[in-house]
């Protein structure tokens, strides 16, 4: 079933996303999601203070960056989370971003190969399994959560180039889009990552989850253009959908067709009225129920 949602940005201070929270489960957003980014705020601490605050709306958390941390560690914080707040967490890794990795030393030598051993072994943990691996650079002596979760969590992935979107396929339950891809790229990145889950003769439920920049009101084209100029963006990478709930509902439908199962909307980093944006994005998500 097609889930519409939002994203707080990390650009804004934390004690502001109980009230965004709320908001979005007002507006009856089907999710939430947090970000991580260096150096701003945790995602799990977002992510559980988001849940906290709310009833039904799942919160997604998108990406945590794998070489921040290992993965046993990653595996007690998601299976403690799923525990707490049973199915309303959605949880996804990445590289991470290359640079902030080398501020904190902490930057793989092959990120694909950390993610080729790391969701394996993450997704292997959270299943309640005994886990021993020697890799390159995940290595585990027979760890086993003593809490893991009651039910299956899946493990997204977020990916960008080629390699790497087709290892998500491969080794994860899921692939996360970042909202500079507008609907044709949206739709070949997806297919990608599918085909792989395919070849790998793996079984089950895929789970795609597409960003898209969206900006209300008559002035929307105007300031995503501003912001796409800020950020340096060119080609379909200037993509957004702007004006109206019904225009903003149109795009997203477009990344739904392209094979999303989520949809997030994601506000400009300083939006002013982030309650109000939840109770718009509300809006969409209604319109795309009719």
């Amino acid at each position: 079933m097609a889930s519409l949602g939002m994203i707080f940005p990390p650009s804004f201070p934390p004690e502001r996303l109980r009230d965004v929270a709320r908001a979005a489960e007002a507006a009856e957003l089907d999710e939430l999601w947090v970000f991580e980014d260096c150096f701003k705020e945790s995602g799990l601490a977002t992510l559980v203070a988001a849940l906290a605050a709310t009833e039904r709306i799942r919160v997604g958390v998108g990406i945590l960056p794998m070489p921040l941390r290992n993965v046993a560690v990653t595996a007690m914080e998601f299976a403690t989370i799923e525990r707490l707040f049973p199915g309303r967490a959605r949880f996804g890794v990445g590289h991470g971003v290359q640079e902030w990795m080398g501020q904190v030393g902490a930057r793989a030598a092959s990120p694909l190969t950390l993610m080729r051993e790391y969701v394996p072994a993450l997704r292997a943990l959270l299943a309640g399994q005994e886990v021993t691996v020697s890799g390159r650079c995940v290595r585990l002596d027979r760890v086993k959560l003593d809490w893991p979760p009651a039910g299956r969590v899946p493990v997204l992935a977020a990916g960008e180039g080629p390699k790497t979107v087709a290892l998500t396929g491969e080794v994860a339950d899921g692939i996360v889009v970042d909202s500079r891809y507008g609907a044709g790229q949206v739709r070949e990145t997806i297919a990608r990552s599918r085909d792989a889950f395919a070849a790998a003769g793996r079984r089950g439920e895929f789970e795609p989850v597409a960003f898209l920049r969206a900006e209300f009101g008559e002035d929307a084209s105007r300031v995503v253009e501003a912001e796409f100029d800020a950020m340096g963006l060119t080609g379909e990478r200037r993509s957004a959908a702007a004006g109206s709930e019904a225009s903003v509902a149109a795009t997203a439908a477009e990344l739904f067709d392209a094979g999303a199962g989520t949809v997030l909307l994601q506000s400009r980093a300083d939006e002013p009225d982030l309650e109000g944006y939840a109770e718009r994005a509300g809006g969409v998500a209604a319109l795309l129920r009719e």
